[in-house]
């Protein structure tokens, strides 16, 4: 064995959890992401997606992008910055910009991209970056990256928040980077409070809204329309890949700041950019939501009636007001079993242990889409009610 794959061996938690059958990743679908996919061969329902508008197998979709390979074929073949912007990515930068009220946007190949780019990209050397403990992986990453300093503070905590503010001098650059939605709690950013706090210490905004896009704000246009507060966020970021139903990602900002991170995010410069299909099916997605307000709605009809049924029957679902519900376990070993166990009873979803959560928050993430139906979430309810109880969860 090289001494490579002795230092790989040394990460022993997948084999044990493949030895123990409670490994509950990779899990190879086989079929379309939709309320009900195929699982070694039979059908489950899907509760474990970000599919939040249920637009990922839209025939809409898949017609839009077939007539965009079609049309520029199935790559750019190149970064944005040398040969890989076409017509249709200009086009949809402004539509997203218009979308989001700011002045101008960029479009990244991945979501994750867009903040580990942009987030090392603005932090210089005497700059500080703050963030919430509870913030996106690529967020965190981005901030590694990144010259200046990092401060966090407790979740949705604003005296911790503004404790780090004091602690900031006060001639430099503050950039308060958060999630709209919280990807794991699916709880709101206290963004009201934040804006107050950034125009007291003269600190700018960054708003992830990766899991607000298509779920809150006016028309589905992310937590700062939601608060009306647009106008006091700096830069607002979002993915593809959820509500869109496709793969990408944009950030969104003054003409000033964008032009900016043209020519210095280097996970933009040095990267492929987004296919064209990708491209226009994103495209089609924003008119579908614009369009019909109803799925907007359903979604919250029945991510509401889903959080009520599970904790009329005890589930502890923590700060939940969205269609991410948090189903605590507080058990690693508990979270993966369940997991397993759950979709060999026709329900998929994913569990949540270390290192996104510390082990005593360790959870099953519940996930709804605008196309699951009441019945589907009572099913999905029983089922995980019943394995709860046998774990001794409940």
């Amino acid at each position: 064995m090289s001494l490579l794959e002795l230092n790989c061996a040394r990460y022993t938690m997948a084999k044990e959890s493949r030895e123990k059958k409670t490994y509950p990743y990779y899990r190879a679908i086989e079929s379309e992401q939709s309320t009900v996919v195929k699982y070694k061969g039979k059908d489950v329902l899907m509760f474990g997606s970000n599919s939040y508008l249920g637009l990922a197998n839209d025939p809409r979709l898949k017609e839009t992008a077939k007539a965009a390979i079609e049309k520029y074929g199935t790559s750019c073949s190149g970064s944005r910055f040398l040969n890989g912007t076409l017509d249709i990515h200009v086009e949809l930068e402004e539509k997203l910009a218009k979308l989001v009220g700011k002045e101008a946007a960029v479009c990244f190949s991945t979501g994750f991209q867009v903040n580990l780019g942009s987030v090392s990209a603005l932090c210089g050397r005497n700059d500080y970056l703050i963030l919430d403990q509870l913030d996106h992986a690529s967020i965190i990453e981005g901030s590694r990256l990144a010259f200046g300093k990092t401060l966090k503070y407790k979740h949705n905590d604003m005296e911790s928040l503004e404790q780090k503010l004091k602690f900031c001098n006060p001639s430099s650059m503050k950039l308060i980077v958060v999630d709209g939605i919280f990807s794991m709690e699916g709880d709101i950013v206290r963004l009201p409070e934040i804006v107050e706090l950034a125009q007291k210490y003269n600190a700018d905004i960054m708003v992830d809204d990766a899991h607000a896009l298509g779920v809150i704000g006016e028309q589905g246009r992310g937590t700062a329309s939601h608060f009306g507060l647009t106008d006091k966020v700096s830069l607002i970021m979002g993915t593809f890949s959820k509500s869109f139903g496709s793969l990408g990602g944009f950030i969104a900002g003054s003409n000033i700041v964008i032009d900016f991170l043209k020519h210095n995010a280097r996970s933009l410069i040095f990267s492929a950019s987004m296919p064209p299909s990708n491209i226009a099916s994103v495209s089609k997605a924003i008119d579908i939501m614009l369009s019909e307000p109803e799925r907007i709605q359903h979604l919250w009809d029945v991510s509401d009636y889903a959080r009520r049924q599970f904790r009329d029957r005890g589930f502890e679902t923590g700060h939940s007001e969205t269609p991410i519900i948090p189903l605590f376990v507080h058990d690693v070993e508990k979270a993966l079993r369940l997991s397993v166990n759950l979709v060999d009873d026709g329900v998929f979803v994913t569990p949540v242990i270390p290192p996104a959560v510390p082990p005593t928050d360790s959870m099953i993430r519940f996930a709804l889409m605008a196309t699951h139906t009441f019945g589907q979430v009572d099913f999905a309810v029983e089922k995980i009610t019943a394995a709860f109880k046998k774990e001794g969860v409940l």
